[in-house]
């Protein structure tokens, strides 16, 4: 195969030589002209703009268009990072409501226990519950009370609205108290304002029922049930609950004590009865039919 052909190659080299030298001669012209400051000049370069600026927008225009979608897009993801921060305060913000309700329910709860009224005599030690064990067996809940505040055995336990059971177990730092719907519950009761003498019955319902009452034709539903006081194990006039009738047409006792949110009890000092040695004294037998008249139709304890 025979080689490049030495005088096409010098032949065409002044060519390339020429065209450069045009070019350049052309782009120092077009540079000279494009500083010159005159009317003529200024107009020529209005129409090459006006010529070539269509053309060159043309050209530019996926560039363009590649910097719209970046741009857009850029405020897309700016957007979404708002409305990823709103959302995040939106959720801080509920998480300070929900907060903010049940500092106010608390607060409710322990306005309740400040306005409570109860006998001169009596004071009164404030206690938190911890957990509530109740069970189908078992009715009661554990406070942070025990002897070292000097708990005993049988007193009485409030919330803001009503009893709420008795001090039945008491450790060194806490104490459980055994709730009036437990089946070991039984509390001597008078009921107002008739003044009937009547036994509430824990039966793990939310009602106590109402046993050994005396005259069931002198009372009707909705009448007050305080405590009688007879024991020696409950102060009297402390609120039970309401008289209520079920559908089977038994009376109950609707009551007072808010169970739903047993968070704030307070434990009630009474020192004028006799301390109880065997927590267990605190259960009356319920299988007996009737009470002595001269035990006020009350047993040791309940």
């Amino acid at each position: 195969m025979a080689g490049p052909n030495p005088k096409q190659v010098d032949t065409l080299a002044p060519i390339r030589y020429l065209a450069t030298g045009i070019i350049v001669f052309s782009l120092v012209t077009l540079f000279v002209i494009w500083r010159v400051d005159n009317p003529r000049v200024e107009k020529l370069r209005a129409e090459v703009i006006d010529a070539i600026l269509p053309k060159f927008e043309w050209v530019m225009a996926p560039a363009t268009g590649l910097i719209r979608i970046t741009q857009d897009f850029r405020s897309y993801q700016s957007l979404y990072d708002q409305n990823q921060e709103l959302r995040r305060e939106l959720q801080q913000m509920k998480s300070w409501k929900e907060a903010a309700l049940q500092l106010e329910q608390e607060n409710a709860r322990l306005l309740d226990l400040n306005n409570l009224q109860l006998d001169p005599k009596l004071t009164h030690i404030s206690s938190i519950v911890l957990a509530d064990s109740g069970s189908p067996f078992r009715q009661s809940v554990l406070v942070n009370v025990g002897v070292q505040d000097g708990i005993q055995d049988g007193w009485a336990t409030m919330d803001g609205l009503g009893l709420v059971g008795r001090i039945s177990g008491v450790g060194s730092k806490t104490a459980r108290v055994l709730l009036l719907t437990d089946t070991a519950s039984i509390v001597p009761a008078t009921i107002q304002p008739s003044g009937q003498q009547a036994i509430v019955s824990g039966d793990n319902t939310i009602a106590p029922t109402v046993e050994f009452l005396e005259n069931a034709d002198v009372v009707r539903p909705g009448d007050r049930v305080e405590t009688s006081g007879s024991g020696g194990i409950f102060p009297p006039n402390l609120l039970i609950g309401r008289l209520a009738l079920d559908p089977s047409g038994r009376l109950r006792v609707r009551l007072a004590a808010d169970y739903e949110r047993l968070e704030f009890l307070r434990v009630l000092r009474n020192f004028g009865t006799e301390p109880i040695d065997n927590p267990g004294n605190l259960i009356i037998n319920k299988n007996l039919k009737s009470l002595p008249d001269d035990q006020s139709a009350v047993a040791n304890g309940t």
